[in-house]
């Protein structure tokens, strides 16, 4: 019998990109044959990094990896896994605060596209508190991110943070 290929969709803003995201990814990288990191266009919230930056990110982050890639949608994140054949939706779960409206919005696939299965994986535990929200924070304040998100993002933070705080005090 034949095996074919399964794909999974990891969304998310990813803005920026966390250890604890790439935690997630390899490890649904490590059970579906092809991953895809699917950033989500998101007209309703003004990121810190551009579509194309997070792409970057990501890529350069996976570049060792031949079965995770990075692309991004908008729109119903089910009828994109659709489009790109996926079986599964991968999400990260970190606390209960985070289960309650994942599996709200799993329920909700489900009902969209009951072909697409959704899956939860829990972070590994060095990672388990770390956000995108916080990582920004963090940086805002002078604070060091290292060791929470992959070196390219430590670099284009700080870079991002500190022409924003000039053009603060210039302006």
């Amino acid at each position: 019998m034949e095996r074919t290929s399964r794909t999974a969709i990891c969304p998310g803003s990813f803005d920026p990109l966390t250890l604890g995201h790439v935690d997630i990814i390899r490890r649904a990288a490590r059970q579906f044959d092809r991953v895809i990191v699917a950033v989500l266009h998101n007209t309703g919230k003004a990121p810190l990094f551009t579509v194309p930056e997070r792409l970057e990110f990501i890529s350069a982050t996976f570049a060792d990896d031949p079965g995770v890639e990075a692309d991004a949608f908008s729109g119903l994140l089910v009828a994109y896994a659709r489009r790109r054949g996926a079986t599964a939706i991968v999400r990260g779960i970190r606390a209960v605060s985070d289960f309650e409206y994942e599996f709200q919005m799993a329920l909700m696939n489900r009902r969209l596209a009951p072909e697409v299965e959704t899956v939860f994986l829990t972070p590994a535990e060095e990672y388990s508190y770390v956000s995108s929200r916080l990582i920004k924070e963090i940086t805002a304040l002078s604070g060091d991110v290292s060791g929470l998100v992959p070196e390219a993002v430590a670099g284009r933070l700080v870079e991002k943070f500190a022409s924003s705080s000039e053009s603060i005090e210039t302006g």
